[in-house]
C-alpha cells in the first residue's frame, strides 16, 4: 500500500506490484457532508461490520476507575472539546464559545491539553460552558418514575439517576438489525467496567430490562459473557479469551481473521500499561487491523480518545500491505479518520439517539469512496 501523498507513478515505481491497491487518504470531507441517501447501498450491506467500541466517555458517562460520576465525567469531557490559547502575557484566552472535536482555528489548543485534568472545570475556568453540562445531564436522566436498575442505571451527584449505558448504543443495535446487516460488537477498554457492561447489555437483550427498549429480545442477539484480554509487548500482541489464544508470532493476519470472525457482542480489556509506556501515543494504542483488500468485512473503532495527533491518540491502526499478506504498516489517525476511526462526540452521543448509527454510515461511505478512488 502506498503511503499517503504519493502519486500513482511513484506508487508503481516504489512497489512494483501489478495489484490495483486500495488507497486511504486524509478524510477531507466533513462527516456531515456524506449523502444520506447512500447510507444503505447494496454494496456496503453485503459487508460484515465489526464495531470496536470504547466504554468510558463513549457509551458510559462515568468511570469507576477514577471514581467519576456522570457530572464529573461530562465536565472532564467538556475540557477536551473547548478551545483557546495562551496570550503573549501568559493568560488563557478562549477562542470559541462552541464545543468541537477538532480545533476551530490554527493555534487553538484544548483546555485539557494545556492544563490537564481540571476537576470542576465548568464551575471555574470553563464556567461559560456550564449550560452545556446541565443541558446534557438532563438529556440522559433515567426516566422519571422508573425504578432504579442495579445495572442499567447509575446514581450521580446529588442522588440523581442517570442511564449508565447511553440509549444511543441500544438504538445502534436496533438500527443495524433493522437494516439487515451482519455485524459484531467488540467492546475495547483499558478499564475494569467490561464484565459489568457485558452483564448489563445481556440483561437488556435477553430480558427486555431496559425501560426505553423493552423489545430488545426481539433482536435475537447474544453476548459472550467472558471478558478477553489483549496484551502487547515488543515481541508482539497476544489476544486471549477463555481457552482461545491468538498471537502475532506468525504475523498479524491471524488476529485479523479472529476478530473478523467474532459474532454478536463481546469484549476485551486492552493493555493500558503498554499505552502508558509508549507515552500515550499511537505506538502503544489499542491495536486495530485493517485490510482494505477484504471485500467481506469492515472494522470500525469508536473511541473518545481517538485524535488526529499521533503523539496523543489511543488506537494503533495496522493496515495490511498485500491481499492475504501478514505484513502491516502503521497508518496515521488522520489517514483513517471517519473511515475506520471515529472520535466519539459524547455530547452528540447523549443528545442524538441515532448518533452511533450515523457514525457507522459515514464510515461506510467514506471507506467505499476511498477504495473506489484508489482503484481508479
Amino acid at each position: 500500500m502506498a503511503e499517503l501523498g504519493e502519486s500513482s507513478e511513484e506508487q508503481g515505481e516504489t512497489n512494483g506490484r501489478n495489484v490495483d491497491e486500495p488507497m486511504f487518504g486524509t478524510a477531507g470531507d466533513p462527516a456531515g457532508t456524506v449523502p444520506r441517501g447512500l447510507w444503505t447501498s447494496n454494496h456496503d450491506q453485503r459487508k460484515k461490520l465489526v464495531l470496536h467500541i470504547d466504554l468510558n466517555n463513549t457509551i458510559l458517562v462515568s468511570d469507576t476507575v477514577t471514581g467519576q460520576g456522570p457530572a464529573a465525567a461530562l465536565d472532564y469531557f467538556l475540557s477536551t472539546v473547548t478551545w483557546g490559547k495562551m496570550s503573549t502575557q501568559g493568560q488563557w484566552e478562549w477562542l470559541s464559545d462552541a464545543t468541537s472535536l477538532l480545533p476551530p482555528c490554527d493555534g487553538a489548543v484544548s483546555y485539557y491539553s494545556q492544563f490537564g485534568r481540571t476537576p470542576g472545570f465548568t464551575s471555574a475556568a470553563g464556567r461559560r460552558f456550564r449550560g452545556i453540562l446541565d443541558e446534557h445531564l438532563d438529556l440522559f436522566r433515567w426516566p422519571e418514575g422508573t425504578k432504579a436498575d442495579r445495572e442499567l442505571s447509575v446514581e450521580g451527584e446529588g442522588g440523581q439517576l442517570y442511564h449508565w449505558i447511553l440509549p444511543s448504543f441500544f438504538q445502534l443495535l436496533k438500527d443495524l438489525v433493522q437494516e439487515g446487516r451482519e455485524f459484531a460488537i467488540v467492546f475495547r477498554t483499558f478499564g475494569s467496567d467490561l464484565p459489568r457492561v457485558l452483564s448489563a447489555v445481556s440483561r437488556a437483550l435477553s430480558e427486555g430490562a431496559h425501560p426505553l427498549f423493552p423489545d430488545l429480545p426481539d433482536l435475537k442477539l447474544n453476548v459472550n459473557m467472558t471478558p478477553g484480554e489483549i496484551r502487547c509487548s515488543k515481541r508482539g500482541t497476544v489476544l486471549s479469551r477463555a481457552e482461545e489464544r491468538v498471537s502475532t508470532r506468525d504475523g498479524d493476519r491471524g488476529l485479523y481473521q479472529y476478530l473478523s470472525s467474532v459474532r454478536s457482542l463481546g469484549g476485551f480489556q486492552d493493555h493500558f500499561e503498554w499505552w502508558a509506556s509508549n507515552d500515550f501515543s499511537i505506538r502503544g494504542g489499542k491495536p486495530l487491523w485493517v485490510d482494505p483488500f477484504d471485500q467481506h468485512v469492515q472494522h470500525i473503532f469508536i473511541d473518545d480518545n481517538i485524535r488526529q495527533n499521533d503523539e496523543d491518540t489511543i488506537v494503533h491502526p495496522k493496515v495490511f500491505l498485500d491481499p492475504g499478506g501478514a505484513e502491516t504498516r502503521t497508518a496515521s489517525t488522520s489517514e483513517l479518520y471517519d473511515l475506520t476511526l471515529v472520535q466519539t462526540d459524547l455530547l452528540q452521543a447523549i443528545s442524538q439517539p441515532s448518533y452511533f448509527t450515523q457514525c457507522v454510515h459515514i464510515c461506510l461511505e467514506n471507506y467505499e469512496r476511498n477504495l473506489q478512488q484508489g482503484a481508479g
